[in-house]
């Protein structure tokens, strides 16, 4: 005799939406509450779940019925937590190289908490840029795309990209030149 769940499945692998539901509400929660404890973020583990069934569904007709599939879909989300640390620290990474670019700081910089100040301090200034220039501005420095995939994305030209990425790249200097002069007058002025 076949078990309920051996027939959801093969329902499932027909492409049967019944059954995708019948899977998605026996594991969602549990998925979700997997994702949370490693991300610490609803929204994060509410995109990991989203993205799993998104995958089981468009890799059904390859499911194996004869193995666990509680455990596929914890290997999958599981996968995809470690994704998602790979790309944010990727992403930490290449702030980290912008804020070397734009603020002078050399490869020794130590102090962590300028450091996390300086990180939350260009997030803020990035979002500060015209609409246009934060949009290109990310696609190029933290997403790394080329210059003629963000032309064809947002439908300009690649003179105008650079043009963006030049202003922006403009933009963060000089902030970070305000800071450093801030914070060089504040030594100045009561730590001396």
């Amino acid at each position: 005799m076949i078990s309920i769940e051996a027939k959801i499945l093969s329902d499932f692998k027909k492409g049967d939406h019944v059954a995708f539901e019948k899977i998605f509400e026996r594991y969602s929660k549990q998925l979700f509450q997997f994702s949370l404890s490693y991300l610490k973020s609803e929204v994060d583990a509410e995109d990991i779940v989203q993205e799993v069934f998104i995958k089981i569904w468009n890799n059904r007709k390859e499911i194996k019925t004869d193995t666990s599939f509680q455990s596929y879909l914890f290997t999958i989300t599981l996968n995809a937590v470690r994704k998602y640390y790979n790309e944010l620290s990727r992403r930490n990474e290449l702030k980290h190289d912008i804020l070397f670019d734009t603020f002078g700081l050399n490869p020794d910089f130590d102090d962590r908490s300028d450091y996390q100040f300086m990180l939350d301090k260009l997030e803020e200034l990035i979002r500060q840029m015209p609409e246009k220039r934060m949009e290109v501005f990310i696609k190029k420095k933290i997403e790394e795309k080329s210059l003629k995939e963000i032309s064809e994305e947002l439908n300009i030209t690649t003179k105008t990209v650079e043009y963006h990425i030049t202003e922006g790249m403009r933009f963060l200097k000089s902030e970070f030149g305000k800071l450093q002069t801030k914070g060089l007058i504040f030594f100045y002025l009561f730590v001396r």
